[in-house]
């Protein structure tokens, strides 16, 4: 009777650990994300901090990810994004000002992310920062980690939808894994919980 008692409990311990796992590093959802379904999502240059290599694998691999997993009607890339921005002054003008505000005082305009919505044509804007892109060793295991942020904004009302952040390691003896692959794979993991 104790050895069967014993043993659920160790299982029970087992599946909480494992639950535990499970999920993003963070995450915080706006609580009207869950009837928010935009159709048209633009992904915004990556921040990236001074992990400059990692720029052009994170603005091609999560517009990949996103147009692969064909969550909505269009996608709208950081290249796309940029040679957009260029061709447009009034749209320079407004990311300008809009990233400018979100950055010094963390504060997501409304009047600009409907401006910027509008010329864009896109219901969401997609933010990916970069918080770790490298090569480690810790206590003498040989490490590839990859961390990133995400923020999804309603273009309409500048509204903050989800924020998440989680990194990606993968272990090696000899031969590193590719920052990108790791990358894609933790890009993939994060938005799906991204609302959609």
């Amino acid at each position: 009777m104790k050895g069967k008692i014993c043993a659920r409990v160790i299982l029970l311990m087992l599946l909480l650990s494992l639950a535990a796992c499970g999920g993003l590093r963070f995450s915080q959802l706006d609580p009207s994300a869950k009837d928010y379904h935009p159709r048209r999502i633009a992904v915004f240059p990556s921040e990236i901090g001074t992990y400059e290599e990692a720029r052009v694998h994170i603005d091609q691999i999560v517009p990949g990810v996103l147009a692969e997993k064909k969550w909505f009607d269009d996608v709208i890339g950081a290249p796309d994004l940029s040679r957009q921005v260029s061709a447009n002054d009034e749209l320079k003008k407004a990311m300008t000002e809009y990233l400018s505000k979100l950055k010094t005082l963390n504060f997501s305009d409304p009047a600009l992310s409907k401006k910027i919505g509008e010329l864009t044509k896109t219901d969401a804007f997609l933010m990916v920062t970069v918080d770790s892109w490298n090569y480690t060793t810790e206590k003498d295991k040989k490490i590839a980690r990859v961390g990133m942020g995400m923020s999804l904004i309603d273009a309409q009302t500048g509204k903050i939808m989800w924020r998440a952040g989680h990194h990606r390691e993968e272990s090696y003896m000899l031969l590193k894994p590719e920052l990108a692959k790791v990358a894609r794979a933790l890009a993939s993991n994060m938005l799906n919980y991204m609302p959609r």
